[in-house]
Order: structure tokens, then sequence, then C-alpha cells
């Protein structure tokens, strides 16, 4: 078993704060293995009929396991978890809960307390830098190629009959339990048409006659897979000038392997690892930070900053990334810091060893590795 020690001390921390954690991802991302791997904890799979048997008295459960960490897998299973997990956090504080599920709890039917106030999230993604090291396997390539999926990341050939059962699996168990959408041909082919089009701008109309259902069946389709961490919207940041997109997102698949995958990219080039880079950068904050999608800045006429992070009481975070730092042009970062002179900029770039700084006409900009980013990215006042 690997244990994955970075995302061990996020759950760790998260139980010093609160009680009750909900431990979040997508199926096979490894939440079960890190539930298994955590220290004196005992585990109960709720998949199980006599798991669930165990808890149809919640405070007599409870009660029999004070004190005793406790890790509930799939605890979407049970009839009234919410229930249980409200119970712990009021009258149990001393018995730590860790629950796990593929989705939001608000998007999950049958919370009907989201727990507001009483737990604490933790959102498992697939494997950041951290993971390559846990797993024995620095091979950054790969790791685009075959994307963050553990059992997909480790298998010896592209696991292309792999990726196909696992949509096929996500469909069954996470959208017809959670959202019992109808449509199966209409929301496959929208998922397969948004992996193959993946960090581009988003227009539902371009969707629907391809998928051939209306423009609002395929905004309900972008929900379900928002809610389940299958897709992140990334939302433009403005202040609303002249020149400036403010309305249309950019939409992320959650992995670079589902991304080679639909666009056909056996053996990635330059331009392909460019964009596979932007991918694994975007999973990197949202894992490390523990925060939903930044922003993106784009005018009309076509200038763009790949992620953009609003700074509490000061100037935005913009941060463009690029495969090799030699692949830099500062002219749509130039574009942005000319409406928006305050704010820190970063080019992150993967053969980048030492940060180091250049400055561009009224603009500095640091080229800096993944890890220092990061780090930089931690001291900030970051805006919600």
């Amino acid at each position: 078993m690997v244990r994955r020690e970075h995302w061990v001390e996020v759950v760790e921390r998260a139980w010093e704060r609160r009680s009750v954690v909900w431990l979040a991802g997508v199926r096979r991302v490894g939440k079960t293995f890190l539930c298994r791997s955590l220290d004196d904890v005992e585990y109960f799979d709720c998949e199980l009929p006599r798991t669930r048997r165990l808890m149809d008295d919640p405070e007599g459960f409870l009660a029999e396991h004070r004190g005793i960490r406790l890790v509930l897998d799939e605890v979407h299973r049970l009839a009234d978890p919410s229930e249980l997990l409200k119970i712990a956090a009021d009258h149990h504080p001393d018995t730590p809960v860790l629950a796990t599920g593929s989705s939001t709890l608000e998007a999950t039917a049958k919370f009907r307390d989201t727990l507001t106030g009483r737990k604490e999230t933790v959102w498992l993604t697939p494997m950041i830098q951290a993971d390559l090291a846990a797993f024995a396997s620095p091979d950054l390539r790969r790791r685009l190629l075959h994307g963050g999926l553990p059992p997909l990341f480790l298998a010896d050939r592209t696991p292309d009959r792999e990726l196909q059962d696992w949509i096929d699996a996500y469909w069954a168990k996470d959208i017809q339990e959670l959202f019992r959408l109808e449509r199966h041909w209409s929301f496959q082919r929208f998922l397969e048409l948004l992996f193959a089009q993946s960090g581009g701008v988003f227009e539902a109309t371009r969707f629907a006659a391809p998928c051939e259902v209306n423009r609002q069946t395929i905004s309900n389709y972008l929900s379900a897979l928002e809610s389940t961490f299958v897709a992140h919207v990334v939302r433009p940041f403005s202040t609303r000038r002249a020149n400036e997109i403010v309305a249309a997102p950019k939409v992320y698949g959650f992995d670079t392997g589902f991304v080679c995958y639909y666009r056909g990219w056996d053996h990635p080039g330059p331009d392909e690892l460019g964009l596979l880079w932007e991918h694994f950068v975007l999973n990197e904050i949202q894992a490390r930070l523990q925060r939903a999608a930044p922003r993106y800045w784009r005018n009309k006429r076509g200038a763009e900053v790949d992620f953009v992070l609003p700074r509490r009481g000061a100037g935005p975070v913009a941060i463009e990334c690029k495969w090799s730092a030699g692949a830099f042009d500062a002219s749509a970062l130039g574009a942005f810091r000319r409406l928006y002179p305050a704010g820190k900029s970063y080019v992150v770039a993967n053969d980048v060893d030492g940060a180091y700084t250049r400055a561009f006409d009224d603009f500095d900009v640091s080229f800096v590795s993944l890890d220092e980013l990061i780090a930089r990215l931690g001291s900030e006042p970051l805006a919600g």
C-alpha cells in the first residue's frame, strides 16, 4: 500500500480543526487507500449491508465507538448519512469521523443537512507532484499521459480500456444515483466533447446540437460534472471594463489522462505538453491550496492570461503556464498589467529549477517551478 504522506497530513490537520471531515474526490482517485493508510482508525465500508445495519442506530453506534477514529467509506450509502454525521459533530466531538464520497455534500440528495459549520472538507485531487515521489515514479510525462488516478497511472500501457470503464462506472454509480439524468448517449457525448475541448472557452450552445439536447440540458450536465469534480469551471476575472471578457467561462476536464484519451494523444508534442502542463498546474493549485478553480483573464482582442487569483486588499496574482520558460511571450501579460499594474506576475514552467525575475516594460515577471509557485501562493492573502 502506498502511503501518500502529503494527503495523510492534510487529513490530520483537518481533524485538528473539526471532528468530522468530508473527504471528497472522484472515484478511483485513492480515497479508500488513503483512509486505510491513516494511523489508528477503524474502517467501515458503507457499501456493505452488514455495515449499514450497524449504523441503523447512529447514537448507539457512536457511543459504542467513543474516542475511536472512524472512517465511513461511501457514507452516502446510509439511509440518512447526515443524521449520523450531525450527531457525531454535536454530541461526540471526541470521536473523529472521516466520511468519504464522490461529490460535494450539496449534490448528494440523501444529505438533508450539509453540515455547514460542523465539518471540514478535504478535496482529494488526482496525483500531485508529491505523489510522484510516493509512487516512486518521478516521470511527469507518464503522469500527464496516463493521468492522475493511481491505478491508471501505474498501468504498464496507456490505459484506454480502463478510461472507458471509468466513464461507464461514473454514469452508473455517480450520475444515476445522484442526479438520475436520462439520455445516457447525450451525456456521454457531452463528456467526450468536453474532454476533447478541455481548457477552451465554454459555450453551451455549441454542445447542444451534437448532443441532441437543448442549451439548458447542457448547463445541467455541466453542473453535474462540476458537483462531482469531473469538470472545473474557470470563470473570467474582470472589473467590467469595456474590452474585457466578463461572462464566458473556460472548462477543464479533471484529469490529463482523459484529455489525452479523447484528443487521441499517444505521444504529446511541445504544444500538447503545454496544454497538459496547464491542467497539471490547475490541479496542483486546487490540491495544495484546497480551493476551487482560480479565474482567467481575456480581452476582446484575444490576449489571455491562464490563471488569475484575486487578493484581498491588493492587486491580483497573474500566472502563465509554460512547458518551457523560453516559450513565454509577454504581450498578453503586458495587456493585463496595463489594466492592473499592482500585483505579482508569475511564469510557472517545467524547466525552471531556480526562481529568477525578468523585467518587461513596466512590470516584472518571476519565473518559478511549480513547487515554488505553490509556496509563494500559500503566503498570499488570496480572496475567497
